[in-house]
C-alpha cells in the first residue's frame, strides 16, 4: 500500500533574510500553520535578539514551537524533530497546510528526515569519561577519535562543536553502533514530501540588511531584554545565551566590549553565522535557491497551492 505524502512548504535561508515576512504573506493565499525551526526563538523571554516575530505576527497566523522553554531548559535538534513530527501530522489532518519556517538546518533536517536521540537511554558515566578525556586531551583528541569510530560525522562535524562529537562517541561507546547508522535506521519522514524554498540573497544586501538590524535591536531594547533575564536569575552561561547577540553584550555588562565594539562584534558574528547558514543549505541537493521576491509566485506554482 503506498504511503500517503504529506506536501510540506519549507521556507528556509539565512539569517535577515526575510523568512517571516514570506510565510505571513503566504498565509493571505493558503491556510497554513508555522512550525518554526528556530533553535534560539524557542526560549521565552528572548524576544529581540532572536528577531522574534511580533505579538501581532503570532496571532495573524498559528505558530508552534517559539516561546515554549525556559532559557534554562535544553533542547537540541533531535528533541524537536521527535516533538514537532507529531506536530506536523495533525496540522495536516486538520486540513490546513505546514510551513517550517526557521535557518536552523539541523532542525529542519531532524524533522524532515529523522535524527536519532534519545537522552533518556545514555548513560551519564560514558558521558563523564568523555568529558574527562576532552578536559585532559583537547578536542583534536576526541575529535580524531570520532574519525575512526564513524567517518561521516567526522566530516559533518568539522567546525569541531565538542557538544555534537561527546554524543557520537557516547553513542558508540554504550551500544556499539555509529550514530550516522542509528539515525538512518530510525528515520519515519518518509511520507513527508517538502518543498524547499530557500531564500537566495545576495551577501551585500544581506550583510549591510544585518548591520542594520543589529543597530536596530540595540535601539530598540536588546540590552535591556538581556539584562532582565539575568535579573530574573538566569545564569550568563546558559547555552541560550552563548549566541550571537546575547553574548557580545553580556561582555559590554562586564566591560569586555564599548557598547560599539559589543555592536560590531554582533555585526560580525551575525554575518559569520549567515555565511554558515548558507553553507548548510547549499549542500542539500533538494532546496532550490530563489529571490525573494519570486519565493511566493514559485509557491503558487506547486500543485498543493490554491487560494482561500
Amino acid at each position: 500500500m503506498e504511503i500517503e505524502q504529506i506536501k510540506t512548504i519549507v521556507i528556509c535561508g539565512p539569517t535577515a533574510a526575510g523568512k517571516t515576512e514570506i510565510s505571513l504573506e503566504l498565509n493571505n493565499y493558503l491556510d497554513i500553520e508555522i512550525i518554526s525551526a528556530d533553535s534560539r526563538q524557542i526560549y521565552k523571554y528572548l524576544n529581540i535578539g532572536t528577531a522574534k516575530p511580533t505579538l501581532s505576527e503570532l496571532n495573524s497566523v498559528r505558530h508552534h514551537f517559539i516561546d515554549i522553554l525556559s532559557p534554562d531548559e535544553d533542547y537540541s535538534a533531535g528533541k524537536f524533530g521527535n516533538d514537532a513530527y507529531p506536530v506536523l501530522i495533525d496540522i495536516n489532518k486538520r486540513g490546513k497546510v505546514p510551513v517550517i519556517v526557521g535557518g536552523a538546518g539541523l532542525y529542519i533536517k531532524a524533522l524532515l528526515e529523522g535524527f536519532f536521540e534519545n537522552n533518556d537511554e545514555l548513560d551519564n558515566n560514558i558521558r563523564d569519561e568523555l568529558e574527562n578525556d576532552l578536559e585532559k586531551k583537547g578536542i583534536d583528541s576526541i575529535y580524531a577519535e570520532l574519525k575512526v569510530i564513524d567517518p561521516a560525522l567526522y566530516k559533518l562535524y568539522s567546525d569541531k562543536n565538542p557538544r555534537r562529537i561527546i554524543r557520537a562517541l557516547q553513542h558508540y561507546r554504550q551500544y556499539g553502533k555509529r550514530l550516522s547508522e542509528a539515525w538512518k535506521e530510525k528515520q519515519d519522514r518518509k511520507n513527508i514530501l517538502p518543498y524547499y524554498f530557500c531564500i537566495d540573497e545576495d551577501r551585500d544586501v544581506l550583510y549591510n540588511r544585518i548591520n542594520q538590524r543589529v543597530v536596530k535591536m540595540w535601539e530598540t531594547g536588546l540590552v535591556d531584554e538581556i539584562e532582565n533575564v539575568l535579573k530574573m536569575g538566569y545564569a550568563a552561561s546558559l547555552n541560550s545565551l552563548n549566541s550571537v547577540g546575547y553574548k557580545e553584550v553580556i561582555n559590554y555588562f562586564n566591560g569586555v566590549f564599548s557598547k560599539y565594539k559589543a555592536i560590531e562584534e554582533i555585526q560580525k558574528n551575525t554575518r559569520h553565522y549567515a555565511k554558515r547558514q548558507n553553507t548548510w543549505f547549499r549542500k542539500n541537493i533538494n532546496i532550490n535557491f530563489i529571490k525573494k521576491e519570486n519565493i511566493l509566485y514559485e509557491i503558487k506554482k506547486t500543485t498543493f497551492f490554491q487560494k482561500k
